[in-house]
């Protein structure tokens, strides 16, 4: 039995916080100073963090201990189990070919790059992110990009800021389903759960996809560019945003970004039906300028990588260590409707799963036992400073209705239509595993950091400490996410690490523990296009591996202004002007 103390080193409050801070500060110095590798610096990180909790915090080794542990298979299940079961069926649509059947549907949509990076890096980009997140949706939009024709350096800028709006429900929401964990034992608000705090992003993010757009046809074509693609930008923004804002709210919060994505697309493309722009900008229009301008570089400075000519593969690296091949443009390739809709097929057997599994009559048969159960971790016994149980400590294992099961039968579902053997898809899976080693040891890690963190009281003593910036801590909150993602290149582990300070400190400061909770994760999503391992994936793929730094050049003037934009709504939302969008405040 342990019970916490916010203050254990010396009765201080500011010295204890200081204390609780030193394994955030060495993750942060090993990855962004040192840069080692992420589940280097999270397993060293969680002995820090182990160390702290036993000498300091005055926790039982054995309780710390079985603080990580919980932790760690809290990463494993349902976490990583929704990652590794979304990349599978990713892999299948590559294993069977099918992925360039989808690559080519796209180009034939519009021969215009800036419409192709709407639909590309922003639509399609969200659908991706919404399956599989974790740098995923960078990798492979990078690569349909360049074989598009887009010039490396602008490839890799359009992917990265894409990749924002739609990260805060990533992976089937796995960022908001770990926010609900680490809050909801810190504090006893009903609120915070999946659905309301799933609910509070979805009204803080689509404001974002309204601009992400515009932003993206200014990266590629400037001033023309939103002059001549205002309308479509618009159009793609809005569906994208009020789909998000609908389905957070009213419909799934696992399914948000997926019916975002394709209700965004559709509306692109139904806008394309009826209207044509003035000029269409095509990748050959793009090389003339280039050539005129730069003397044949891309643009980005002496040594630029041009893009590859038509019948050239070019290799990439995909986050999870994932090879694979992007063949160039090529137009002459003709796939037959059959081929289209088993491109398609995946994606409408997922969305097909989730909507059912998500009536209310279906989800509550499958909330109760033998398919869900909740138990005590075996051993775990933690107090907090009013002396009553601490509610992490129940593990919450609904192993059918868990979103990676479903990924599984969705799997199953997608290799009969792609007509794909089940060897192939076993020694598919088997590869998964194997592709994501790093990122699996990286997450367990991170999350038994969170944990430890937590139930030590580590990170209550900090969130006591940052309530002393009062009101002003709204302001503050989504720079807090916006750091833990662009360090750790994940929103998941900045809400593990930084959703129960959020909760705390706001209670603490009269603030209002949903806003700031889903302020970490809203704020988190604009750390995603500058962080390390984001950055290192685009350049990695577009053949510019050590030019990061050009690539962050690019993207960090859009990450930190859009931040100031989150900071301002969440400003405003913690006040009587905008407090009405707060779920039941």
């Amino acid at each position: 039995m342990f019970q916490q103390d916010l203050n254990p080193v010396g009765g201080s409050l500011a010295l204890s916080a200081l204390c609780a801070a030193i394994p955030l500060v060495t993750l942060f110095v090993l990855l962004g100073g040192l840069r080692l590798k992420a589940w280097v610096a999270g397993l060293i990180s969680l002995g820090v963090a182990l160390v702290i909790a036993v000498l300091l915090f005055k926790m039982p080794v054995g309780q710390a201990l079985l603080a990580g542990t919980e932790g760690a298979a809290f990463g494993f299940f349902p976490i990583l189990w929704i990652v590794i079961n979304a990349i599978w069926v990713y892999n299948l649509t590559v294993a069977s070919g099918h992925f360039d059947v989808l690559r080519r549907s796209f180009e034939k949509v519009s021969p215009d790059q800036r419409i192709q990076a709407i639909i590309i890096a922003f639509c399609f980009g969200a659908l991706l992110e919404a399956l599989a997140g974790f740098g995923t949706p960078v990798a492979i939009s990078v690569v349909m990009l360049m074989a598009l024709g887009f010039q490396p350096l602008k490839a890799a800028t359009v992917a990265l800021i894409a990749n924002t709006a739609p990260v805060a429900f990533g992976a089937l929401a796995t960022p908001i389903v770990t926010l609900a964990s680490v809050t909801s034992g810190v504090n006893d608000d009903p609120r915070l759960n999946i659905d309301t705090l799933g609910g509070m992003v979805g009204r803080q993010t689509p404001i974002l996809a309204v601009l992400v757009p515009l932003v993206l046809v200014f990266v590629v074509d400037g001033k023309r560019g939103v002059r001549q693609m205002w309308l479509p930008a618009i159009v793609c923004g809005v569906a994208f945003g009020f789909a998000q804002f609908v389905a957070a709210n009213y419909i799934s919060v696992p399914l948000a970004d997926i019916i975002a994505a394709l209700v965004a697309a559709g509306a692109v493309v139904g806008l394309l039906r009826v209207w044509k722009p003035a000029h269409e900008l095509t990748a050959a229009e793009v090389d003339a300028e280039t050539e005129a301008a730069e003397g044949g570089t891309d643009g980005s400075g002496a040594g630029s990588t041009r893009r590859q000519p038509s019948g050239i593969s070019t290799s990439v690296t995909s986050s999870t260590g994932r090879a694979g091949t992007a063949t160039a443009r090529d137009t002459a390739t003709s796939d037959s409707s059959a081929d289209v809709i088993r491109a398609y097929a995946p994606y409408a057997v997922i969305i097909a799963i989730f909507s059912i599994t998500n009536i209310p009559a279906v989800k509550e048969f499958l909330a109760e036992k033998p398919f869900t159960f909740a138990f005590a971790w075996p051993g775990l016994e933690v107090l907090n400073t009013a002396g009553e149980p601490v509610s992490t400590t129940m593990f919450n294992f609904n192993w059918l209705p868990a979103a990676g099961t479903l990924m599984i039968f969705a799997g199953l579902i997608t290799m009969v239509i792609l007509k794909l053997s089940p060897a192939k898809a076993f020694k598919t899976y088997l590869e998964t595993y194997v592709e994501l080693k790093s990122a699996i040891i990286t997450v367990m890690a991170v999350l038994a950091l969170a944990y430890v963190m937590n139930l030590s009281g580590q990170t209550g003593s900090l969130g006591a400490w940052l309530a002393g910036a009062g009101a002003a801590f709204a302001i503050i909150s989504p720079i807090l996410g916006w750091i833990g993602v662009a360090v750790t290149g994940s929103d998941t582990s900045a809400n593990a690490l930084f959703g129960a300070l959020q909760v705390q400190t706001a209670v603490e400061a009269g603030l209002d523990p949903v806003l700031m909770a889903s302020a970490n994760t809203s704020g988190g999503v604009l750390g995603k296009m500058v962080s390390p391992q984001n950055l290192a994936i685009a350049a990695a793929a577009v053949g510019l591996a050590g030019r990061e730094g050009d690539i962050f050049r690019k993207v960090i003037g859009w990450s930190l202004g859009l931040l100031v934009l989150m900071c301002v709504i969440v400003g405003l939302q913690a006040t009587p002007v905008l407090s009405w969008m707060v779920p039941g405040s």
